[in-house]
């Protein structure tokens, strides 16, 4: 019928006509939430508004929302690619309502969309809801009227009161309520029983749509009150729909996919079309494209840990299919041609995408074909249908096989992987990329609190100083109190304040708050709840109560420092992507008075001439001292005009966007210099990595860079005077010494081999008969290990036919070397003869048959140790 970008834009178009504002799809990276590691759902960027801490400017929302399911709680990955309707990476379809419409419209709209606009057969639809959601059943049965025959009420799970498929909640306490979901019944030729009954994982009724209505709060103790303003929230998945929509049972034969598999089936020369392993690849190649768009780089650790999973999982999966050459990545072109368009930032870093799915391409090709052997090898020695843990655990180690590629493969044979031996050999290194869904608290301020205050007014854009702010709430230990005696620590917060409260890695202000006969010193200034600025500090004197009125005050010194380093951020991110290439994103930043630290993805360490440039393009923008201008705009405005987002902040509607000429534009809320001149100076610091695919500079500015650059030169003249050198001729008398250095240490080495010879020369004479073999154990003071070696060596030229051990006392420690000539291995091996004279001093070694070493604690002991080694050496020899 229709393709998949028709269905979607059907979807958006008619949400949009009754009034609901079109969101576009948020990042795969959750903004300001650690606690889930992928964007799973529609509702997760607006979750904060479903918890009443964030307003929105509209009451209604659309949006097509870009999903990954592939690590922590929600993971399908092992399934992908042996079952209809499994993916890593999926496109959720949602309406939204915050306290405007309720299940009478939701139930209306999603009914209309179907049967009209998409024209499904009412006869194929099956309707659900909660047992006890009369409301809701009212509304299907009596105003929609579904036919009672095609409708059911699913109750809780037995003795689990509120826990059944059509009742959701937000988590243990907070906002919850019933749902109600609509299927699409694929007809009695299709295996699979009705939902709620014990055959309904069968493939004939197909969940679609899931309305879940939010209209109740739960308490710690599981009471139920209604939520004063009642709330919607539904789920589509656009493939599921686009399947039905377009005849097919499987969503792997929608055109989406038919065109992806249609590609991978070409670039890996595959002739079975309907093999599960092109599937994989189709599958895989969405996920890892949009997170790389999202700023995920392969790493071996979270989310970059579970990009490589997939990666190497596609990548496995073409070699199942015979292809050993690189194929993955040209699988971008073909992503783009049907996603591009309603993705954009997919089209605009394309390239970039299929750079880095080429360089892991390559990394992981390395070794595939050793860790493919190796476990072949192991599958052929089984004696059961279990691989071994230690097995999975060097595939894992040695060859990067992530332990479900392992499992993959253990199922296509039929065996199992033993989990818990692999688990053991992990130790820490195991369950990298585990996060948990949870929704959390709201920063420690209780909810009876963040309802009754105001968000703070911030007017330290403007401001240093305001006078007459009120203290609207006093916590300590997380808690409201009416007031603060002198000696006491607590947070305030007022009702406006020129303080900033840390933010998108700026730190936050110090000063003081004063009033009659009251001083509180703020040490700190931080976000709470999102919307109030705690002022953290000390109460040094007076008592300071809840409505009482205080001058507000920075540290205007310390807040200059700041805003130098923030503005030279800015520049700095800038310069990386004009030197660089547009890939560079931030990925952390730090913002403080004394430096700043900026992460960003790049594939490889910076050369001395990139450094060189990007500090001097830096410098070449605080020259041409451009004015800061920053404008409030909506968010697809600011994204119209090329200004720079983050995916891991969150942005409301309405955003601040700052400028610097021509040079920089980001959205950004922290504190700047009002022209760029002001930052003063711009100096690196130091460029390393911090992990795989993300490089860390470290910078000064301003005064700070000032006087690192005095204390550098400081130390470059010092270190001039002590080498009776100027400046200037540093390197030239550094080169000097190296040199001179290299040629000393070769004379040391030669002295130390003559020495040698003349120390073998004497010990020769030392050497006594046993049994026809010349015997030699001598302790040898001062001699490194080194000298002992050569020693040995020598010795053995000299004797002809021998056994020597030469040991020596160093440091409280013993060192021990033991040589026997080739003829006499076959009676006395070194190893052994070293390894009893070693347990004597405490020690113990080994090495080859004619030649070993050992170590040991007790050099007292050493003396008799050797002397032990005549009688050792006479009863082998017999």
């Amino acid at each position: 019928m229709k393709n998949t970008a028709d269905i979607r834009q059907a979807f958006l178009d008619y949400f949009s006509a009754r009034d609901h504002r079109v969101v576009p799809s948020s990042a795969l990276i959750p903004a300001n939430d650690p606690t889930l590691l992928f964007t799973n759902a529609g509702m997760v960027q607006f979750k904060d508004v479903f918890l009443g801490s964030e307003k929105r400017s509209y009451t209604r929302a659309t949006s097509s929302q870009r999903c990954v399911r592939a690590g922590g709680k929600h993971n399908d990955l092992e399934n992908v690619g042996y079952t209809a309707r499994h993916h890593t990476f999926f496109e959720m379809l949602g309406n939204f309502s915050f306290g405007d419409y309720f299940k009478k419209e939701a139930i209306e709209y999603a009914w209309e969309f179907l049967t009209d606009t998409c024209q499904l057969p009412p006869e194929k639809l099956w309707v659900t809801v909660y047992a006890e959601d009369d409301e809701a059943a009212d509304i299907w049965l009596n105003q929609i009227g579904v036919d009672p025959e095609r409708f059911s009420r699913i109750g809780d799970k037995p003795g689990k009161r509120f826990e059944s498929d059509n009742f959701w909640a937000m988590g243990e306490t907070g906002p919850c309520g019933p749902c109600t979901e609509i299927f699409y019944d694929h007809g009695p030729d299709v295996p699979g029983g009705l939902p709620g009954t014990p055959e309904e994982d069968g493939d004939r009724y197909i969940e679609i749509w899931n309305l879940v209505f939010m209209q109740y709060d739960r308490a710690a103790d599981g009471t139920m009150s209604p939520l004063p303003a009642p709330c919607v929230d539904t789920g589509m998945g656009l493939e599921r729909l686009a399947a039905i929509l377009q005849g097919v049972h499987s969503n792997y034969e929608i055109d989406l996919f038919e065109h992806l598999i249609d590609a991978a089936a070409k670039f890996t020369d595959a002739r079975d079309r309907d093999s599960a392993s092109l599937k994989v690849i189709a599958d895989h190649i969405r996920a890892c494209a949009f997170l790389i768009v999202d700023g995920v780089l392969p790493s071996n650790e979270g989310r970059g840990y579970v990009l490589r999973r997939i990666i190497r999982r596609a990548i496995r999966h073409g070699y199942k299919l015979g292809c050993e050459d690189l194929f993955f990545a040209k699988m971008v072109t073909p992503l783009a041609e049907v996603m591009g368009e309603a993705y954009p930032e997919l089209a605009n870093k394309q390239d970039y995408v299929t750079e880095v799915l080429e360089r892991e391409e390559k990394r992981f090709g390395e070794t595939l074909d050793q860790g493919m052997k190796l476990l072949e090898a192991a599958i052929a020695g089984l004696d059961s249908r279990e691989i071994a843990g230690d097995v999975a655990f060097k595939l894992y180690d040695t060859y990067g096989f992530p332990v479900d590629l392992t499992r993959d493969i253990a199922r296509e044979r039929e065996l199992t992987v033993d989990e818990a031996g692999f688990e053991a050999a992990m130790n820490e290194q195991r369950e990298r990329a585990r996060a948990a869904g949870k929704f959390g608290a709201s920063d420690g301020i209780p909810a009876e609190l963040i309802a009754e205050l105001r968000a703070t007014h911030f007017l330290g854009y403007q401001y240093h100083q305001t006078d007459a702010s009120e203290v609207v709430a006093i916590l300590v230990d997380g808690q409201p109190v009416d007031a603060l005696e002198a000696g006491q620590e607590g947070v305030i917060i007022l009702d406006r304040t020129p303080f900033y409260a840390e933010s998108g890695g700026q730190v936050g202000d110090t000063g003081l708050l004063e009033g009659q006969g009251v001083r509180f010193e703020v040490s700190d200034t931080r976000k709470l709840a999102g919307a109030f600025h705690g002022h953290f500090g000390k109460l040094a004197s007076g008592d300071l109560k809840r409505g009482s009125r205080v001058s507000a005050t920075i540290d205007a010194e310390r807040r200059l420092d700041i805003v130098r380093h923030h503005s030279a951020t800015h520049l700095l991110h800038s310069a990386l992507r004009a030197v660089l290439g547009e890939h560079v994103q931030q990925k952390g930043s730090l913002v403080a008075p004394d430096r700043l630290r900026f992460d960003f993805s790049h594939h490889a360490p910076l050369s001395d001439e990139e450094l060189a440039s990007i500090e001097r393009l830096v410098n070449e923008q605080i020259q041409a001292n451009a004015a800061a201008e920053a404008k409030e705009m909506t968010f697809d405005e600011a994204m119209d005009a090329g200004a720079l987002a983050f995916f891991d902040e969150k942005y409301g509607d309405e955003v601040r966007v700052l400028r610097f000429g021509d040079f920089s534009m980001e959205l950004c809320g922290g504190t700047h210099v009002d022209r760029v001149g002001d930052i003063g100076l711009f100096k690196i610091v130091s460029e390393t990595g911090i992990s795989a695919g993300v490089r860390r500079i470290e910078a000064v500015a301003g005064r700070v860079a000032v006087d690192w650059l005095q204390g550098l030169d400081r130390s470059v003249r010092y270190v001039a005077g002590q080498l009776k050198a100027s400046p200037e001729q540093l390197g030239e008398r550094v080169e000097q010494l190296l040199k001179r250095s290299r040629e000393l240490e070769k004379e040391l080495e030669r002295l130390k081999g003559k020495l040698a010879s003349a120390a073998g020369s004497d010990l020769a004479s030392q050497a006594v008969d046993v049994a026809g073999v010349k015997l030699l154990a001598a302790n040898l003071e001062g001699v490194d290990p080194n000298g002992l070696r050569d020693t040995v060596d020598q010795l053995k030229n000299k004797l002809g036919s021998a056994v020597i051990v030469l040991g020596t006392a160093a440091g409280g420690g013993v060192r021990l070397v033991a040589g026997v000539t080739k003829d006499l291995t076959d009676r006395i091996k070194a190893g052994e003869l070293v390894n009893h004279v070693a347990g004597q001093v405490g020690g113990k070694g080994g090495g080859r048959p004619d030649f070993a070493q050992a170590g040991g604690k007790d050099a007292a002991a050493l003396p008799s140790a050797l002397e032990s080694v005549e009688g050792w050496v006479s009863e082998r020899l017999g």
